[in-house]
């Protein structure tokens, strides 16, 4: 069962994924996570890609691809993969289905000033490269490893409100694309209360719990 997650910066779309693969064996991926993996290890297309996620623009289609097809094609995502991060536009959508067949698509309505709050709360450790929201850590500090919290800079303000306008001119028209397989929630709410109906609908649909 392969799974696409879409919604704006912010909306929990992370979140979403690790529940998912927790309760139905799935593998997550982010292409974000993908690109700042390659980044941090100097590769070539995270170099790339790093011009331009640093302006809050899409990274073009086949350095994207690229990436994405290395990692689909791993053994551990054989049973099933849940994507965050792509695709963002109709291209990308028609590109991805000469990759791998997508069964159903979750997407996340959340408004964008809650986007931008939730986002401008956002810090990453540069050494363990785990997500924390400002709010819930101590002095700044990652709990497991000590560094120094940092903030992205696709996190910062105007990167932000570029990308949610980048969204809605080009990752919004794929709700019609795939309206034959299509799960539409919200995304206020606790963490708990947002996922409740994403399992209960895999759920029913057989998957394991």
């Amino acid at each position: 069962m392969n799974i696409i997650l879409l919604g704006p910066q912010g909306s929990g779309k992370g979140t979403i994924a690790r529940s998912l693969a927790k309760d139905f064996g799935l593998i997550p991926i982010s292409t974000g996570d993908l690109f700042r993996e390659s980044i941090a290890k100097k590769g070539k297309l995270g170099l790339e890609a790093q011009k331009y996620m640093n302006k809050g623009v899409l990274v073009p289609l086949d350095l994207t691809i690229k990436i994405l097809t290395s990692r689909i094609n791993q053994p551990d995502c054989q049973k099933g993969v849940i994507l965050d991060g792509f695709p963002r536009s109709l291209d990308q959508a028609k590109a991805l289905e000469k990759i791998i067949k997508i069964d159903y698509c979750i997407n996340i309505d959340l408004p964008h000033e809650e986007c931008i709050r939730r986002v401008l709360e956002r810090r990453i450790c540069p050494k363990c490269h785990q997500g924390y929201n400002i709010n819930w850590v101590k002095d700044n500090t990652c709990p497991k490893c000590g560094s120094k919290l940092v903030q992205r800079d696709d996190d910062k303000l105007e990167a932000v409100k570029i990308r949610l306008e980048v969204y809605e001119k080009t990752t919004a028209p794929l709700i019609n694309f795939y309206s034959d397989r299509l799960l539409k929630i919200s995304g206020l709410g606790s963490p708990e209360d947002v996922y409740k109906p994403v399992k209960a609908f895999l759920s029913k649909l057989g998957g394991k719990n």
